[in-house]
């Protein structure tokens, strides 16, 4: 059995995965949140071993525990000392590899990549693209290759899918010379969601890849949408950062820029305060005040007006892309939803398909309000394009590129 390690750092946690590549089965995996604080809630979940096709007989067991984790690198340690408490152990299932997700990798890296000091070093320098990204997945690759010093550690960036967008796509409308200077163009986020979606979606299909257009709505806290022609990346909704695009839960999405001017102007808002109202006080939570779509969906039943107009105004921007989008492609194949939101809120994604029937578009009211796991089809039979709910999987699909490198 090869397993392979999946780190996804933030800036105060750190969720790992421990995956047998050859079955594409989760061993285990874990959230150490709030690293740096008083106290860090620390969850270890280890899954029952299954052989080949069988079925599981027992349910996941979770481990869960507080402790003060002062860094990374202490929160690296519990780590292990949780696969040494309560399994699989790290000495049978030893990594071959570490995969990392990294947020942000410029116009450098469009490729997995396996990492040394130098493409450290230019992760570090990636940072004043995502500041609050960057920093905190590098320190959990420091933190990594120092435990796991033995195997190779391997990169993959959510902006890589997206390096395939062509400059009509890609580049702002603003002065050529300045944006080049500070490397101002649209980059796309939630590349490895986006890309291991559209690829299961044509194989459920039973079609090739390289013959579709696709639409894949990433829709959870963070939400994105990407056009996919033929497998490749062709339009994406998040920009230089992952604020552009669809409305989120506290990210406005897009927005007039002048309004930011007349804010600064009028109300005396500062760069920081700005950034912080577009990234944790817009969206969902800015309109009605709860950035979960599940508190949203409640609202809207019990009509109250702000849950209702922020439902709107989410909707009428997927739909506006929706449509974008299509354009774009010439017309649309496969329409899937991926993410928490898209994965879950059935009145989402009726409400969003609702105007596309000149598309060709026409959701089964019942296959969408029916609450099924995995991959399933939301479409009416008779509707020439077929949408979707596909689970998305970012951990093994970061397993997998780590492997096909190494």
């Amino acid at each position: 059995m090869s397993a392979i390690l999946v780190i996804n750092s933030g800036s105060s946690s750190l969720k790992y995965s421990l995956i047998d590549i050859e079955q594409e089965n989760l061993l285990a995996s874990g959230l150490i949140e709030r690293i740096g604080q008083d106290v860090s809630p620390v969850a270890h979940t280890v899954r029952p071993a299954v052989d080949g096709d069988a079925v599981p007989t027992m349910l996941d067991a979770t481990y869960r525990s507080e402790r003060p984790i002062t860094d990374h690198a202490a929160a690296f340690e519990m780590m292990r000392e949780q696969f040494a408490a309560h399994g699989p152990s790290l000495e049978e299932h030893r990594p071959v590899a570490v995969g990392h997700r990294v947020v942000h990798g410029g116009a450098r890296f469009y490729a997995p990549t396996l990492i040394d000091a130098d493409v450290e070093r230019q992760i570090d320098e990636l940072a004043v693209l995502a500041p609050l990204h960057n920093p905190a997945n590098l320190a959990g690759i420091v933190a990594a290759r120092a435990v796991f010093d033995e195997v190779p550690h391997v990169a993959v960036f959510d902006t890589a899918f997206h390096q395939t967008l062509p400059p009509a796509a890609y580049t702002y409308a603003i002065d050529a010379a300045l944006a080049a200077e500070h490397r101002v163009r649209r980059y796309g986020f939630h590349g490895t969601s986006h890309q291991y979606v559209s690829a299961v979606a044509a194989d459920f299909l039973g079609r090739d890849l390289a013959d579709l257009r696709q639409l894949v709505f990433h829709l959870g806290n963070g939400a994105s949408v990407t056009a996919i022609d033929g497998g490749r990346s062709v339009e994406t909704s998040m920009g230089l950062t992952p604020l552009e695009g669809l409305v989120m839960g506290t990210r406005s999405g897009d927005i007039d820029p002048a309004a930011l001017v007349h804010l600064s102007r009028r109300a005396g808002l500062s760069i920081d305060d700005l950034d912080s109202l577009l990234n944790t006080r817009s969206g969902l939570a800015g309109l009605a005040g709860r950035s979960d779509m599940r508190d949203i969906l409640a609202g809207v039943e019990a009509g109250e007006d702000a849950a209702v107009l922020a439902f709107d105004v989410y909707v009428h921007r997927l739909r506006a892309y929706a449509g974008a989008y299509i354009a774009q492609l010439g017309g649309v194949d496969v329409i899937s939803f991926t993410a928490g939101v898209g994965e879950n809120a059935a009145p989402v994604r009726a409400a969003a398909m609702a105007t596309l029937g000149f598309a060709g578009v026409e959701i089964d009211p019942v296959r969408n309000a029916a609450r099924e796991r995995g991959i399933r089809r939301i479409s009416a039979d008779a509707s020439p394009v077929t949408v979707l709910v596909v689970p998305t999987d970012e951990e093994l699909q970061i397993a997998r590129q780590t492997a096909e490198l190494i």
